[in-house]
């Protein structure tokens, strides 16, 4: 059988952490793509912001520190976009799964490489 890092979890109080294990299944089965946004602040307090490629990051991380709560999750400057609000430091990176394509109107957009 496979390994969930969400299994086992009791994740009823923590909305985000559940609806993250509910695709987690979908996800790793290559059956649902998911791009999660979040604007948080670091370790150092300030403000960041990005798009993650859930899929990409289950493939590259062990999820468990997250799903027992050890662990915020947090854009990096390798994920889909990356911001930084304080020092504006910025990034953008294309996934396995998602091509970025930058567009002046429209802002950033994500193409699903299945697509």
């Amino acid at each position: 059988t496979p390994f969930f890092a969400s299994a086992g979890k009791d994740l009823a109080p923590f909305p985000f952490l559940r609806h993250l294990a509910a695709r987690e299944e979908m996800v790793r089965n290559g059956k649902m793509s998911t791009i999660i946004f979040i604007r948080d602040k670091n370790q150092k307090g300030q403000e960041i912001s990005g798009y993650i490629d859930y899929g990409h990051r289950l493939k590259i991380e062990n999820f468990e520190p997250y799903f027992h709560r050890q662990k915020r999750l947090l854009p990096r400057p390798t994920d889909l976009s990356f911001f930084n609000w304080d020092t504006h430091h910025s990034a953008q990176n294309s996934s396995p799964n998602f091509q970025i394509i930058p567009d002046y109107e429209q802002g950033l957009l994500f193409k699903n490489t299945r697509d």
